[in-house]
């Protein structure tokens, strides 16, 4: 009975309050089966790990302290150091930095199923300058809150690549890539500051 309920349970362990809490994969695709959607609120208990570069340990990070007020760009990815999210999809949001500032984003950030230092080291080899905001989802919780989630071969359970625009917690745009590593079409800087001016003129 033990060796079938651990191999039930697989997809990923989280260290917490002293105990590994082990999540069956039937959970987290039930979890999963609800996507996000234009005009959805993030809820403000959700989080993230965040590392800095002159820290020693994560901290956690609230998506109300994220989102609340604020207008914010958050773009996902399947991995960090992967070919095209290393090659395209954030190197091309930072160079489009102050493109975003002149439409009244406050933040620009980045969300993978990292850990936080994985997230911070990528964040430096790609000499972002801490114009994005590198947020954690090692465990999960916030990709699959949204439906945001895809099983990839040799990484497992990983997030889907989008991007969206929320203003105070509320989504007002959000796009998201077809299942795979490589798919990248509708998730760029490019299309998401199209989609702004196009907000500003209703």
């Amino acid at each position: 009975m033990i060796t079938n309920t651990i191999r039930r349970a697989t997809v990923f362990a989280s260290y917490k309050a002293n105990k590994f809490l082990i999540f069956d994969r039937n959970i987290l695709q039930k979890m999963a089966q609800t996507k996000a959607k234009v005009g959805d609120k993030i809820s403000e208990n959700l989080y993230f790990g965040l590392l800095n570069n002159n820290e020693e340990e994560p901290k956690k990070i609230t998506a109300g302290e994220i989102f609340k007020g604020k207008k914010v760009i958050l773009f996902g990815i399947p991995g960090a150091f992967t070919s095209v999210c290393s090659s395209k999809h954030l190197p091309q949001f930072v160079e489009n930095f102050d493109k975003f500032k002149t439409k009244g984003i406050d933040t620009i950030a980045c969300t993978a199923v990292n850990d936080p230092y994985v997230l911070r080291e990528w964040a430096n080899a790609l000499k972002t300058d801490s114009k994005v905001l590198m947020l954690s989802d090692g465990e999960l919780s916030f990709h699959c809150a949204l439906g945001l989630t895809q099983n990839l071969p040799f990484a497992g359970e990983r997030g889907l690549r989008f991007s969206m625009f929320v203003d105070d917690c509320i989504i007002k745009l959000l796009n998201v890539e077809n299942p795979g590593p490589l798919n990248y079409k509708t998730s760029g800087p490019e299309n998401m500051l199209k989609q702004l001016g196009e907000l500003e003129k209703k």
